[in-house]
């Protein structure tokens, strides 16, 4: 039995935990989570990381052990090179990352794999979550920003659809957790932190609010579905947890447009990551 390991790095945090290949499922048993802030100078950064990552594999022989990590772009995911100049990781900038955790975890580099943190999401969802079996799927995370990923029957890619063009601006101004706080405040002169909050407003404010967004969110998936041509749709990020308050007229779009694309939800959410991280590397494994 191979010991995998799925690990999910963010902005904020690095969460983790082994994976059942035969299950398709976290053993939820090892699942760690902890507070990384990307803003830190590397050497507490890749500290952090370590012990993350010696806490949720204790138990695993390290001759034997394979790690796929689910990281943002931009980033070398062959040669595991952070690319990110802006904001999050500058401190790593240029660092080879796979090199690093392979000297400190006392293991090879070639035990560790990276992939896009958006492809992982539905690697992951194809592997152990809510479109199995689908051949081309279409992926959306909608929450802090916008995520937008295909899966093409062998592997997921990220789309980087999130500053197309879109309307008046690019997509992600549209579709993405900020598009409600300023939509809410420039209708009521209040401030909300997301869609959590909206749904404790009165209902005539959300139904406005919810059919824009729907009318949004359906023009963006009509401007792409000719050119992927999905079997599926799935949804994932914070937004989705919302979805049923723009279901109706979201298909109601769809159809005008003769549209008929089913929608699966995420339920595994930020699990998808670990899962997605994990299976990805187990199919480098399996190619090399």
């Amino acid at each position: 039995m191979q010991n995998i390991l799925g690990i999910d790095i963010g902005g904020s945090h690095i969460t983790l935990a082994q994976v059942s290949a035969e299950k398709r499922e976290i053993i939820s048993s090892t699942y760690v989570r902890e507070h990384v802030n990307s803003f830190d100078d590397r050497e507490t950064i890749f500290s952090a990381w370590v012990s993350a990552i010696k806490k949720a594999a204790q138990d695993l022989n390290k001759d034997d052990l394979l790690i796929g990590i689910a990281m943002p772009g931009p980033f070398d995911y062959e040669n595991g090179i952070s690319l990110m100049q802006q904001g999050k990781f500058i401190d790593i900038y240029q660092i080879n990352i796979k090199n690093e955790l392979a000297g400190r975890l006392a293991i090879s580099k070639d035990q560790i794999h990276f992939v896009n943190d958006a492809a992982a999401f539905m690697e992951g969802e194809v592997f152990g979550g809510c479109v199995q079996g689908f051949q081309k799927v279409f992926g959306v995370t909608l929450g802090t920003g916008l995520g937008t990923t295909f899966y093409n029957g062998e592997l997921a890619t990220d789309e980087d659809l999130w500053d197309s063009p879109f309307k008046k601006s690019i997509c992600e101004d549209y579709l993405a957790t900020r598009w409600f706080v300023n939509y809410y405040a420039e209708l009521t002169g209040e401030q909300i932190s997301g869609t959590k909050d909206l749904l404790d407003k009165p209902v005539e404010i959300q139904t406005r609010i919810f059919d824009e967004y729907a009318d949004s969110f359906s023009e963006f998936i009509v401007k792409y579905v000719d050119h992927y041509k999905p079997e599926v749709l799935v949804i994932g990020g914070n937004i989705a947890k919302a979805y049923p308050y723009f279901e109706k007229r979201f298909t109601e779009n769809l159809a005008k447009n003769n549209i008929s694309l089913p929608v699966r939800i995420s339920a595994i959410f930020e699990d998808a990551a670990i899962l997605g991280a994990a299976s990805y590397a187990l199919k480098k494994v399996s190619t090399n």
